[in-house]
């Protein structure tokens, strides 16, 4: 389903993998795989032209957890970040102002809305940042309409200029 949303918006999409069973920030602080993370961007600008200006991060369940720490981390790099169904915002200095795109679904039993994005959407919005909230009737899921939404809108339709 990614490779196909991604073709149709002629995105390139990385996707680096945990050292482990789930991310380390996740567990107990950032550690290898951040600088999996790190290092994934150099390899990306290697094999494909990368607008600066269109740079996102992204992820499901852990990994959107994962997604928004670095992301707000590092938010003069990441103007966009999309997080499906994350469980909680990992502690770190914020940089920057990227956009985010929350969706989680209404029945999620793995990690319920109320005890999740109902709770740090209006804090990521009372401080400034320009939050994306979806909700769906689902559970523990992204599904192919959120997923086409995303890329919606990141807005990235068209080819990059140059």
């Amino acid at each position: 389903m990614l490779q196909t949303i991604a073709d149709q918006y002629r995105t390139a999409v990385l996707v680096p993998v945990s050292r482990g069973s789930t991310w380390d920030g996740v567990r107990d602080g950032f550690g290898p795989d951040i600088d999996v993370i790190d290092r994934a961007p150099h390899r990306a600008f290697d094999a494909v032209a990368v607008d600066p200006e269109r740079i996102g991060i992204a992820g499901f369940s852990d990994g959107a957890s994962y997604a928004l720490g670095p992301g707000l981390a590092n938010g003069d790099l990441f103007g966009h970040v999309i997080a499906f169904s994350p469980g909680f915002i990992p502690s770190a200095a914020r940089r920057g102002q990227p956009r985010i795109l929350i969706s989680h679904g209404v029945t999620d039993p793995v990690l319920p809305i109320d005890r999740t994005s109902r709770r740090f959407v209006p804090a990521l919005q009372q401080t400034g940042y320009d939050v994306t909230y979806l909700k769906f009737d689902d559970a523990h899921t992204v599904p192919l309409d959120i997923a086409r939404k995303a890329a919606e809108w990141l807005g990235w339709n068209d080819p990059p200029a140059g």
